[in-house]
């Protein structure tokens, strides 16, 4: 079942708000994550905080390995959405990718976004693109999550398009077809709303959001939005020495 259009938040990081010692303990976060420590990235791949966070989480992957892998959760930010963009919406979000643009350094294409027309801004076949790397090859699905983003902020493609999200794969030397596939399969749209409800049931309504977790079922929340690299890599590195191994 598909969930209604719902909104969420794409935001920057508000340490004043942040409850650094959260912790969750729901089913649906730990399910199938297996027993072992792990950080769980919330994301959505058309959430402009999150193209920001990109490297950011990349060079946290990059860091620890297979010590502290990182598991992928869609978040679906305009997931179902069937609103076409107007003038205010592009002011609007045009407002939001500078911001990004100025905190991050991330590159834009300011033009290819004001002159869409018609065009509904709807991130569920982005994030379902990313659930179907995740089903197809695992160690590929932040890769491709980072290669959508960049299509879509900086390269201005219509990554709400199936057939877009399928060339993207096929950039990166994935079976176009086989990938097509799959990504208009009842299997991915069933794992792309199970990450939506998940996430919601989980009380994350901003993104990105990063979480570690223990293996049993339990969860801290790392960064609640954007946040830059500095700092955190050891400030992890102090939880995984000192978090108990999981049951």
């Amino acid at each position: 079942m598909q969930t209604p259009f719902r909104a969420a938040t794409c935001m920057s990081n508000q340490p004043g708000k942040q409850p650094k010692d959260m912790t969750m303990t729901d089913d649906d976060m730990s399910e199938e994550r297996g027993a072992r420590k792990h950080l769980l990235y919330v994301a959505d791949p058309m959430c402009s905080w999150c193209y920001g966070f990109a490297p950011v989480i990349a060079a946290i992957a990059d860091h620890f390995g297979d010590r502290l892998p990182v598991e992928l959760m869609m978040g679906g930010l305009r997931a179902g959405n069937t609103k076409p963009f107007t003038a205010e919406d592009k002011r609007t979000i045009g407002g939001h990718w500078r911001k990004v643009e100025s905190a991050t350094g991330q590159p834009f294409d300011f033009a290819r976004m004001e002159a869409r027309e018609g065009w509904v801004y709807d991130t569920e076949p982005a994030c379902r693109a990313v659930v179907t790397m995740r089903l197809l090859n695992p160690g590929m699905a932040l890769a491709y999550k980072a290669r959508v983003q960049h299509a879509f902020y900086a390269e201005g493609r219509d990554t709400a398009a199936d057939a877009v999200l399928a060339d993207i794969a096929a950039e990166m030397g994935v079976e176009r077809e086989m990938f097509f596939a799959e990504l208009v399969s009842p299997e991915a749209r069933r794992e792309t709303q199970r990450d939506f409800l998940a996430a919601q049931k989980a009380g994350i309504r901003g993104f990105p959001a990063l979480l570690a977790g223990d293996g049993a079922g339990r969860y801290i929340l790392v960064s609640n939005g954007y946040r830059p690299l500095d700092g955190l890599p050891e400030a992890l590195e102090k939880w995984l020495d000192a978090a108990p191994p999981a049951n």
